[in-house]
């Protein structure tokens, strides 16, 4: 498809140099007079609680009911804007059907956390109304004219009023003063509708206000007028920020003349790549009576909804995650963006969605298949996360397992039919006594063209270069897995002393055999944690209960590989996260971050499928770790940019 000369992909993506723009942010009525209050500005609609509150106890008339109408518009605005924005980061409803495929990443998450300001400013303007005018409490529920009068005031009226004052703010003056900040996004999101300033929000509410009082000085106001109104003016510039087309071209090809009266999110689009074209709120029409209507709206509407159907970009490299538990579950993109985008930890507002949640996930392992969570790019590479809808507890039941090798198998199967070229394997979906650290699928597919990848290479790569160089012992837990069988035999080729801790003495000889002759020695079976009460360097590979860590002494260090990690008990002590990496620099559209870790780091196993993907190596990494290639891998990582988190 040609562009005037380009891709649609080109011509809906907006690059950082013209997103970046060089506004001013100390214009007069730039930032918001809460803006400094982070999250207690919600404390200014308490006093709108209290009189509501005030008036339902000691007032028998309970004059103030505007005080809850108020507050619940307000929540139901925040709504409409929430499932947009679920619906919005839905890849897996709606992947094929966004209009620029770059991704959110930190940056606009972060100037667009404020997005709800202009709600706390309408809920304070409505409150002075009301005030003033107390008539308004009075207001009939339905009014069947007054809903047509409303109507017929927003066509008339606001529309080209927002028409004329969204072109003036696109002056060089008041642009490079006011507008730039919406349109710093680089993707359009719902959320990207309430970023703007505190003028341009005073703006816009005297402009809405306008169909709303018009309405009421003619003596045809009512409730539902009200409500209805706002509720779908929030809905439609939620719909045009969306960056994904729901509205089907046949639509305006049945109907032509519908598309002057409603826009799309392609139309919205290509305002925020042509800010020289489509300046109207919801009507095309005044764009085309101003002749700002940008010529190629339609086509790309068009083309857009074609391509739709057929198959999206398949991804370069795949991560095969999985739920931790209920409270991780919601840590998600379509869940609350704001709360993915930042490193998990228990909130109180997730207690009451607990038993919802838990019932969606028994669903899910009833209903659901693999489906894509997230997204990002490194070096013109599309890496995906994928997840596996079942929860860390489902894998520990021995009636779930073959279900749950099942959904592998098809990710497998279905990264292999798409074309990816390395798929990585997260914590528990390569548990050894699950498939062998995925060598069961191997075994079954030998014709893989898929490389699939448990990482594990990586994450003891990781581990032992947190042990200090000069280290002479340290206590191994979990010491016959696959990670730490590699650990101890790493460390006994550096002549550290390894207190292998481990009830089996076959399966420990069998270790100890795998070591040179000459290191053999440093390899040192031990069955109690009361054996490292003198060892300073714990590694902890397997959970680990408080009475347990008891017997570290004080400034030991807790390395740790274990899922979940263990409770740092021990306040004379210091513990290690689970070993990660932080991506290069040059990472582009990532915008979550990945369970307890930090802004653009994931886990090592996820790292060490990053780096098979950018070296192009060709073999498989399932089963055993081979020692061999734990420097080989981090050195590799070293290179392409990863660094130790």
């Amino acid at each position: 498809m040609e562009r005037e000369n380009g891709t649609i992909e080109e011509r809906l993506v907006v690059d950082d140099a013209t997103t970046c723009f060089p506004g001013k942010m100390g214009a007069p009525l730039f930032g918001w007079p809460w803006g400094n209050m982070g999250i207690y500005k919600y404390l200014l609609y308490g006093p709108l609680v209290v009189k509501l509150m005030y008036s339902r106890i000691w007032e028998e008339n309970q004059r103030d009911n505007w005080c809850i109408h108020v507050l619940l518009i307000c929540a139901l605005r925040g709504l409409v804007y929430q499932l947009w924005s679920s619906y919005s980061n839905m890849l897996f409803l709606n992947g094929n059907r966004r209009v620029s495929q770059l991704g959110l990443d930190f940056r606009q998450i972060d100037r667009e956390w404020d997005w709800d300001n202009f709600l706390i400013l309408q809920a304070s303007v409505a409150s002075l109304a009301c005030l003033g005018f107390p008539s308004l409490a009075f207001l009939p529920l339905w009014n069947t004219r007054g809903i047509i009068f409303c109507l017929l005031f927003h066509v008339g009226l606001l529309e080209p009023l927002y028409y004329w004052a969204h072109r003036l703010l696109h002056s060089r003056l008041l642009f490079t003063r006011y507008h730039w900040l919406h349109h710093s996004s680089k993707v359009t999101h719902p959320f990207t509708a309430g970023n703007a300033t505190f003028l341009e929000h005073l703006i816009l509410c005297l402009i809405v206000a306008m169909p709303i009082v018009g309405t009421v000085l003619v003596g045809l106001g009512s409730i539902s007028m009200i409500y209805s109104y706002l509720l779908i003016f929030d809905f439609l510039r939620c719909m045009g920020h969306c960056n994904v087309e729901i509205i089907p071209h046949h639509l305006f090809e049945t109907f032509p003349l519908l598309r002057y009266f409603i826009y799309t999110p392609t139309y919205h689009s290509l305002h925020h790549t042509d800010m020289d074209s489509n300046f109207c709120l919801f009507m095309p029409l005044y764009d085309a009576i101003g002749k700002t209507l940008h010529h190629r709206s339609w086509d790309i509407h068009k083309e857009i909804c074609i391509i739709a159907g057929k198959n999206r970009r398949a991804p370069d490299f795949v991560f095969l995650a999985h739920i931790v538990d209920v409270m991780q579950s919601m840590h998600v993109v379509f869940v609350f963006r704001s709360f993915s985008s930042v490193p998990f930890r228990i909130m109180p507002f997730l207690f009451p969605m607990w038993p919802f949640t838990l019932l969606v996930l028994l669903v899910m392992w009833a209903k659901s298949n693999t489906f894509l969570c997230n997204f990002y790019n490194l070096r013109g590479r599309l890496h995906e996360t994928w997840v596996v809808p079942r929860a860390g507890f489902m894998y520990f039941l021995p009636f779930a397992r073959d279900g749950i090798n099942n959904k592998i198998e098809e990710a497998i199967l279905r990264a292999d039919r798409l074309g990816v070229k390395v798929l990585s394997l997260a914590a528990l979906n390569k548990n050894e006594s699950l498939n062998g650290g995925g060598k069961l699928f191997i075994d079954k597919h030998p014709d893989l063209k898929v490389r699939v990848v448990h990482g594990n290479t990586l994450t003891a790569a990781v581990i032992l270069n947190e042990i200090p160089q000069d280290a002479e012992e340290v206590f191994l837990a979990g010491s016959t897995s696959k990670l730490g069988r590699a650990i101890a035999l790493y460390l006994a080729r550096r002549r550290v002393r390894v207190l292998m801790l481990t009830q089996s003495m076959e399966r420990f000889t069998s270790i100890q055999k795998e070591a040179p002759q000459d290191c053999q020695q440093f390899l040192v079976q031990v069955t109690k944690y009361q054996a490292a009460k003198h060892c300073k360097t714990w590694i902890i590979g397997k959970w680990t209960t408080p009475r347990e860590q008891y017997w570290a002494p004080p400034g030991t260090h807790f390395h740790q590989f274990v899922v979940p990690p263990i409770i740092p008990w021990r306040r004379d002590c210091t513990y290690g996260k689970l070993a990660a990496m932080k991506l290069p620099v040059d990472v582009e559209g990532l915008g979550s971050c990945e369970y307890q870790l930090e802004r653009g780091v994931v886990h090592a196993c996820h790292a060490g499928g990053v780096v098979h993907l950018l070296e192009g190596w060709g073999h498989h990494e399932v089963g055993a770790i081979d020692v061999d290639q734990i420097d080989v891998v981090w050195r590799a990582a070293m290179k392409h940019g990863l660094k130790p988190a």
